[in-house]
């Protein structure tokens, strides 16, 4: 049943540069029809986002479960699913399931195994994959070692013209490290690796995707030299973008203190001077796309000795407030504006995945959130709408939330 059409009145408009502007919009039919001085229609449902934000709805790029009152909650109506399932997203059939789960309050595009079970040795059928609804390539949590391996799929991708999404860590070097080799690291005894593990993935990754000719997405780069391998790229024209979560932007490996496994993730918490790094990089365009990097993780892989635990964090109810926090001008932000924020976190993720959502444009889907960007909340982990409370962020007081949310022009909360 199609939706009846929608106008917003009195909100401010995010649009995909500048201040956020006065004006109304209107959605018919699942798109965004008209936007700026704009009339409702007979016949329309009219809602007032007075005091609020209409923003695209966000698009989470590599989320590790579909964990629907998550989203909801956090302004997603889009999520790029991780190939990392069992079984693996290393076959049409299981690719073409996963991206009609969540509709049609919620959108999954999955992104396709790179390798057959994600053990980095054999293609698997990308093409038939992609033709089953996969929207990318990824190598899953893991690094793909063998460099012969990782420029037949470059080449591969580059020709059924799908980004190759990678985590980017040299897996001979970190082993089973759980933190970043440092004084913290050594004064707690914890296993640990160079933050030069990921630079070296990287130029490598880097080096191959320049020589393919093919589109690298880099899903998280944390540190100073990996951030500056993918600035030089960019410069000399490489297809190369760079992802985060907000851990490496909020945190540095000063949380894992009091051996709090929540602060247990992967790639490892890194040194203050990084951290600073990561938020230039943001700041300065080096990144494309924060991501949430959502992957609830229970008791049963938490309450464990910290080497023991699962990396990961639930992190889609926290990924709004915590990217306005960039933008906000007092105290911690005043880093970008509220244009480059929306870009982050739905434009360039939706551009990525070839999607015509993440934008209030005319034609683009009419995914929308109503978010009111200075309202208070406090992070409470036993509170959390996630199927798990694994947040680094518990106890944190945050600004912004979302009011409402709208899928192809249908309200979903």
């Amino acid at each position: 049943m199609t939706p009846r059409p929608i106008t917003f009145i009195g909100g401010k408009l995010v649009l995909s540069e500048g201040e956020p502007l006065a004006g109304n919009l209107r959605c018919a039919e699942g798109r965004i029809v008209a936007l700026g001085d704009v009339t409702p229609a007979d016949g329309d449902e009219v809602i007032d986002a007075s005091r609020q934000l209409v923003a695209p709805g966000l698009v989470d790029l590599g989320t590790f479960a579909i964990d629907k009152p998550a989203f909801h909650f956090g302004g997603i109506t889009r999520a790029a699913l991780m190939p990392d399932q069992s079984p693996p997203l290393d076959h049409p059939a299981r690719v073409r399931f996963a991206a009609q789960s969540g509709k049609p309050d919620l959108w999954v595009h999955p992104l396709a195994a790179a390798t057959r079970g994600l053990e980095g040795v054999e293609l698997a059928e990308l093409a038939l994959m992609r033709d089953a609804g996969a929207k990318a390539v990824a190598t899953g949590r893991r690094w793909i070692g063998d460099a012969g391996v990782m420029l037949r799929l470059l080449r591969y991708a580059a020709m059924l013209d799908l980004v190759v999404v990678t985590h980017a860590e040299d897996a001979s070097l970190t082993g089973n490290a759980v933190a970043t080799a440092g004084e913290m690291a050594t004064r707690l005894g914890l296993p640990a690796a160079p933050a030069a593990a990921e630079a070296l993935a990287v130029a490598r990754d880097i080096a191959l995707a320049e020589l393919a000719g093919a589109r690298l997405h880099l899903r998280q780069v944390t540190t100073l030299a990996a951030l500056d391998l993918v600035r030089a790229a960019k410069d000399r024209g490489v297809r190369v973008t760079a992802g985060v979560t907000p851990a490496h932007f909020m945190l540095s490996d000063l949380e894992l203190a009091d051996f709090r496994t929540f602060a247990r993730l992967s790639p490892p918490l890194r040194n203050e001077a990084d951290r600073q790094a990561v938020i230039d990089a943001i700041a300065d365009g080096t990144i494309d796309v924060i991501a949430s990097g959502h992957d609830p993780r229970g008791p049963e892989d938490k309450r464990l000795p910290f080497a023991d635990a699962e990396p990961g964090m639930a992190g889609a109810e926290t990924l709004l407030p915590l990217t306005l926090g960039l933008v906000r001008a007092n105290g911690f932000g005043g880093h970008i504006d509220m244009a480059r924020a929306f870009e982050l976190i739905a434009g360039n993720p939706a551009a990525l995945l070839g999607v015509q959502a993440g934008r209030l444009a005319v034609g683009y889907e009419a995914d929308i959130a109503l978010v009111a960007p200075n309202r208070p909340w406090l992070v409470d982990s036993r509170e959390m709408k996630a199927s798990a409370g694994n947040t680094p962020f518990d106890r944190r007081p945050v600004e912004g939330r979302v009011a409402a949310l709208f899928k192809g022009g249908a309200r979903v909360k």
